[in-house]
């Protein structure tokens, strides 16, 4: 329902204020900007799919391997004494709790491209167990809210992105991003465990407690190395990995004496029919995000906040940042535009070209994830899933602010 009026609103917004700008300024040509935005955007939003199904084919590919050889299984039962309390809808042992593990792993591995195959996977195990098809579980509302936290050890696109602005030390938001992605993720774990009423008892406490202490550990670890080589070993680490588990699920299908390349085959076809249904709902998403854009909404709500800060008499520095922040849950495409715009303009060195990294890798593209999560098993009734993402996303865009000020400024 959530997500049903924000879709409206960006319409109504990009109406009223094409239609404001028109009236008031003599503005005609606004309309053909937001329409032609509305043609590009869909057109975008194919361009999306398609380019997801080669990776989807790949991935649940290799997924079907893992699962059918029991790796999936054991992933589940590894990690069962945490997921069962963070999603006690889904049976100890089920797949969706060894898919859900793998997709928050390469998350925080920084592997989009292999996430995003894994979380659909995921997705598709719950919808396997729910009752209401049109309907959000519980169990995908929290994973929908973990991945939009978006809970990243190695931010290796934004590191990639300001060596090529010609950062001095590109690595130097790595920590910021660490600590505040985690803050993200803590508060927006925590709410949604009191909305669903999960007893935080003495196992989810020391969970919490283990996950805080290792991103210290990566903090302490990523930070003793020379800013040259941070990129370096976190990309490395993050490929072999990734490399190591698709060699263990190849090696488990042999020791199972699998048909491993016609297993593969089965789990590609999958891809291929996901990806072709998401297009629907990239297509709602992404037009509705490029016109409220095109109209300018955008641009007026950032002057105007910039306006408010300066007469309140506070620092308004970080108010360079804030397109970044508001495009973050809309898209990531246009939130790194909104980014690499701020660090031509300002160089890649200024507070707030720092600031808008920091604030680009604080939390995952909320509505994105929801139209392509929740659209590949069709729920269309998302509940709470939206407030609950946006308050991960507030509060890391808050948290990212408060922390570039300690580190940079």
């Amino acid at each position: 329902m959530v997500l049903n009026w924000i879709w409206i609103a960006f319409f109504a917004l990009a109406f009223l204020m094409a239609l404001g700008r028109t009236l008031f300024a003599g503005d005609l040509t606004v309309w053909s900007e937001v329409m032609n935005a509305s043609f590009d955007q869909a057109a975008f939003a194919f361009q999306v799919s398609l380019g997801l199904t080669g990776v989807l084919t790949l991935w649940l590919g290799i997924m079907k391997i893992g699962e059918k050889a029991g790796v999936i299984e054991f992933f589940g039962r590894l990690i069962s004494p945490f997921f069962s309390r963070l999603f006690p809808g889904i049976p100890k042992g089920h797949p969706a709790i060894g898919a859900i593990f793998m997709n928050i792993s390469a998350n925080m591995l920084g592997l989009d491209n292999a996430a995003t195959p894994m979380g659909l996977r995921a997705m598709q195990e719950m919808q396997s167990l729910n009752k209401h098809k049109d309907t959000a579980t519980d169990a995908m509302i929290m994973f929908l809210v973990l991945n939009s936290s978006g809970l990243c050890l190695v931010p290796i696109s934004i590191m990639m992105y300001r060596a090529q602005g010609g950062a001095a030390n590109p690595t130097d938001v790595f920590i910021p991003i660490l600590i505040a992605t985690a803050i993200a993720t803590l508060v927006g774990l925590t709410a949604l465990c009191i909305k669903q009423h999960i007893r935080m008892d003495r196992v989810l406490w020391s969970w919490l407690a283990g996950i805080a202490l290792f991103v210290a550990g990566v903090t302490w670890f990523f930070s003793s190395l020379p800013g040259d080589k941070v990129s370096v070993y976190s990309t490395f680490g993050a490929n072999v990995i990734l490399f190591i588990v698709i060699m263990a699920f190849i090696t488990a299908g042999v020791r199972k004496h699998l048909r491993v390349y016609d297993v593969f085959i089965e789990g590609a076809k999958e891809g291929f029919k996901t990806a072709v249904m998401i297009i629907p709902y990239l297509v709602a998403i992404l037009v509705a995000i490029g016109m409220f854009r095109a109209s300018g909404a955008l641009d007026i709500i950032t002057g105007g906040v910039g306006s408010m800060v300066d007469w309140m008499g506070f620092d308004s520095q970080w108010v360079g940042a804030l397109p970044t922040m508001l495009m973050k849950p809309l898209s990531g495409s246009g939130s790194c535009a909104m980014m690499l715009d701020v660090m031509k303009a300002s160089g890649p060195d200024a507070f707030v070209s720092k600031l808008a990294a920091c604030v680009r890798g604080s939390t995952d593209t909320t509505f994105y994830i929801l139209a392509v999560y929740f659209g590949s098993v069709g729920v269309s009734k998302t509940r709470y899933a939206a407030g609950y993402a946006l308050l991960a996303d507030v509060v890391g865009a808050v948290a990212a602010v408060i922390i570039a000020y300690i580190f940079f400024n």
